[in-house]
């Protein structure tokens, strides 16, 4: 049987976030269960052998192998870091605001529909101008690098009518 492979942090079952923060996590039944996030690889550790013990995984599995049950791996293993007051307060604001936008995007779409999609159509005709004169340009260019089925040629022989719809 192969080793089994350790990640970035040493440890079988902890992942290192680019916040400096460790996750302790465990595949079972197909599943993969975040048991927590920690402040060391070690913290992190010690809580997969906890969990490791309550699924009944052999010893191999095991970050720690000196620890001999179920109560004295729980009794190692920390609590998880729970989230701050002023963490919370910056998620909730952000979708406060995220919340807020949509109320506003919809309060206006209401009011204005013609203007929405009016502004939408603009937007759309200025790209299609913009690929044609592309292709005009590439046309009167002898060192065009453009093949000649490529498809951005197309854009050259669209009818004029187009930008009006």
């Amino acid at each position: 049987m192969p080793p089994c492979r350790r990640g970035a942090s040493g440890f079988r079952g902890v992942r290192v976030h680019p916040s400096g923060r460790f996750t302790a996590e465990i595949r079972a039944g197909g599943f993969r269960l975040t048991l927590g996030t920690y402040n060391t690889p070690e913290e992190a550790a010690r809580a997969y052998d906890a969990a490791a013990w309550r699924f009944r995984r052999p010893g191999h599995d095991m970050n720690f192998p000196d620890v001999e049950s179920l109560e004295e791996a729980e009794f190692l293993a920390p609590p998880p870091c729970l989230v701050t007051d002023e963490e919370h307060r910056q998620v909730q604001r952000r979708i406060a605001i995220a919340e807020r936008d949509e109320q506003l995007m919809r309060q206006w779409r209401a009011r204005s529909p013609d203007a929405f999609f009016a502004n939408l159509r603009a937007q759309r005709r200025s790209n299609r101008r913009h690929r044609r004169a592309v292709a005009a340009f590439e046309l009167e260019n002898s060192n065009t690098t453009w093949t000649e089925n490529d498809p951005r040629w197309d854009d050259l022989w669209t009818e004029t009518t187009s930008d009006d719809e």
